[in-house]
């Protein structure tokens, strides 16, 4: 390939988004930020909504920006973003009310559909982990609401493939962004015909499965128009946007990975699903990969915890940047009290420093007070909670994982990177920081066919971009702790 390619990922993360402009000559991409906005829940009447129309809004100032910035043709674009979430569309394809967020889910939603298919026979048809907010889960929620959208809806779409239906006009499920639902079978390919049957779900709604890498279709005529740029191809990515970071980890070898921001995807690549009893037990999921495999992964919750804190504090006056909370926390007292990263409240929204002091109380630990303190028993907490994962990864596996890859933007927390690789001891790989976007962007590449496939994309990040290697520095304090976060998880 002699030109440059010119290539655009929305990034779009449940708390902010990004386009970002990829520039690929066929060696190496470069990256550039063309547009970043906020993105935060709604509540309304006792529901947590995501705007997904200013989503778009926001998306298409991105392709405004690469109008101005005059560099010529666009050559595709993709849409990757968090799991599980989706909007219905009537016969018409219009929008059907705003896209109801995740957050607002609660155990009760699992409890019911296990009235009527059980947890062991759902995890045996999707490999897919018991957590309240899957998507089979929320939909099963408005059927026993009577909820007249789910009763009109003609189409669901997962997040990103409405994203990009609004920019192409063409529906269809990306196969990553598809296996978050608990309503993708991996015996049969294709989606769970037997469970959506079995819970009465609508049939009609479940549109066709694409894969990574292929292109979808293309800017829609209007908007090519009104922005006054090409009509670009529409790329179907990792639409989960674990799965492009994923696919953007430079490591080689036998290595587990970690995609670190609201949440941890913490986890290893295989080729299948596996389905284990111990694999269920432990709450590990299935989670496809951009080469049509899997991604046996615990979804832990990451920097969730201190980006509510930190939300928490503005509300009272106090507006930390994020540096301001490592330096705080670097500041405080080593590995004075651990919590559980994944306990139950810490999922819903609001008050998190409360649940934290009660978590630290209710476990006979000393109460964390300040900020910084708040700060260091959160990042201290998820380090050893990497460890408790990486253990039972290499249970699952039957091998030792030698180093753990972290990609994403949680990486910025140098202390955190160091915390992990004492935590685990074993060296710490961080890199790329944009881990999502340039998965995003170089299986565009693949899908126009500029790349043949995984192998070439991680070549094409390895000579791109940069990497850290933290080495660990392990004492008796964190066995000690290590102790403390499996002792605490017994008694709250």
């Amino acid at each position: 390939m002699k030109h440059t390619l010119n290539l655009l990922a929305f990034d779009l993360g449940a708390s902010n988004g990004r386009g970002i402009l990829g520039r690929f000559d066929g060696e190496r991409i470069t990256m550039q930020e063309l547009h970043r906005f906020e993105n935060d829940y709604i509540p309304l009447n006792g529901i947590l909504y995501w705007d997904s129309l200013n989503l778009f809004h926001q998306s298409k100032q991105a392709l405004y920006a690469f109008k101005r910035a005059g560099l010529g043709d666009l050559a595709a674009f993709g849409v990757d973003t968090w799991g599980v979430d989706y909007g219905l569309l009537d016969r018409n394809g219009h929008l059907l009310g705003s896209a109801r967020s995740y957050r607002m889910s609660v155990d009760e939603d699992m409890e019911r559909v296990w009235k009527v298919l059980p947890f062991a026979e759902q995890f045996r048809r999707t490999g897919v982990a018991a957590q309240n907010y899957n998507t089979v889960y929320q939909l099963c929620r408005r059927q026993a609401e009577g909820d007249v959208a789910l009763e009109q809806a003609e189409t669901l779409l997962m997040t990103p493939d409405l994203i990009g239906y609004f920019f192409s006009g063409e529906k269809a499920s990306e196969y990553t962004i598809t296996t978050t639902s608990m309503l993708y079978n991996p015996a049969a390919g294709d989606w769970d015909w037997a469970s959506i049957d079995q819970l009465g779900l609508p049939r009609k709604i479940f549109p066709r499965i694409d894969r990574a890498g292929t292109i979808r279709g293309h800017l829609r005529q209007d908007i090519a128009e009104e922005i006054g740029i090409n009509r670009a191809a529409h790329a179907a990515v990792g639409c989960h946007d674990t799965a492009s970071a994923v696919a953007a980890i430079p490591g080689q070898g036998n290595f587990a990975f970690c995609s670190s921001g609201t949440w941890s995807l913490f986890g290893v690549e295989t080729d299948k699903p596996i389905l284990t009893d111990a694999v269920r037990d432990a709450n590990f999921t299935n989670e496809g990969t951009v080469q049509g495999g899997f991604r046996p992964l615990k979804n832990i919750m990451g920097l969730w915890l201190i980006q509510e804190c930190r939300r928490d504090w503005a509300k009272a006056g106090s507006k930390y940047s994020w540096d301001e909370i490592v330096q705080m926390a670097q500041r405080e007292q080593p590995l004075r009290s651990i919590i559980d990263p994944d306990y139950g409240p810490f999922f819903n929204a609001g008050h998190m420093e409360e649940k934290i002091r009660d978590y630290c109380a209710r476990s006979g630990q000393p109460v964390p007070e300040t900020p910084g303190q708040i700060a260091r028993c959160i990042y201290e907490s998820l380090a050893l909670k990497y460890r408790w994962a990486l253990e039972r990864l290499e249970e699952i596996k039957g091998a030792r994982l030698d180093t753990l890859n972290i990609v994403g933007g949680g990486i910025q927390n140098k202390l955190l990177n160091q915390m992990a690789a004492d935590a685990i001891d074993r060296p710490v790989v961080t890199g790329p920081i944009e881990g999502a976007a340039i998965g995003n962007l170089l299986l565009q590449a693949v899908a126009l066919g500029e790349l043949k496939n995984l192998e070439e994309v991680r070549q094409v990040v390895r000579r791109s971009e940069s990497v850290d290697v933290y080495e660990p520095h392990h004492t008796q304090a964190w066995e000690d702790a290590y102790g403390r976060l499996l002792e605490s998880a017994q008694k709250v």
